[in-house]
């Protein structure tokens, strides 16, 4: 795992990198973490574990801290500089692994829905992985995502007190999909919003 630092549109932006050097084709990864204005970053445990599971799968994968976090440079930017900064995190994986055979998405809470926002824009994404999208707060809109172009996994915590699985069952039950894409979703029994 390395540290680094590459340019957003904010400024500098902090990262961890694991590449897969046994494979220069191996599938590559971005994971986004909770929300910056409520103690999120990049050393979450939930976007942590995300992270190694994918190093662990022989994923090249990356973990960076949103503006205004840790060492990033920027102020927070309620979702829409947030989503510059996670475009910018995909370009620069994207280059640095132009031979890679997937990209894949992931994000948790604040970042499942700038990570679901992202695949709406970027056609190049193969897959995601959300954890705990807050569906049902009024804060987060989850309008553009009706039209789902890329298949995928939702995960809800049955005991999570920010985000109610049962909402995000419903709008699942509502989201389209295009051509093949497929949405799996699991609910983790017993697990609060930390899944702890």
């Amino acid at each position: 795992m390395s540290n680094i630092v590459f340019q957003g549109p904010a400024g500098r932006i902090e990262a961890k990198f694991f590449e897969n050097k046994e494979n220069p084709n191996a599938p590559i990864a971005l994971v986004l973490h909770p929300h910056p204005m409520h103690g999120g970053t990049m050393n979450n445990k939930v976007t942590y574990k995300l992270y190694e599971s994918f190093a662990k799968n022989g994923f090249s994968v990356l973990r960076f801290n949103f503006r205004g976090v840790g060492h990033s440079e920027g102020q927070f930017d309620n979702g829409e500089g947030e989503l510059n900064d996670a475009a910018a995190a995909l370009d620069w994986l994207h280059n640095l692994k132009p031979q890679a055979k997937e990209i894949w998405l992931s994000g948790f809470s604040f970042g499942a829905w700038i990570a679901m926002k992202l695949i709406m824009r970027r056609p190049d994404i193969d897959n995601f992985i959300t954890v705990a999208p807050p569906i049902g707060n009024q804060d987060y809109d989850f309008s553009s995502f009706n039209l789902c172009p890329t298949s995928g996994l939702v995960v809800s915590a049955e005991l999570d007190d920010i985000v109610d699985y049962n909402d995000i069952e419903n709008f699942l039950k509502q989201v389209q999909r295009v051509e093949d894409a497929k949405i799996n979703y699991a609910k983790i029994n017993g697990a609060h919003h930390l899944f702890n």
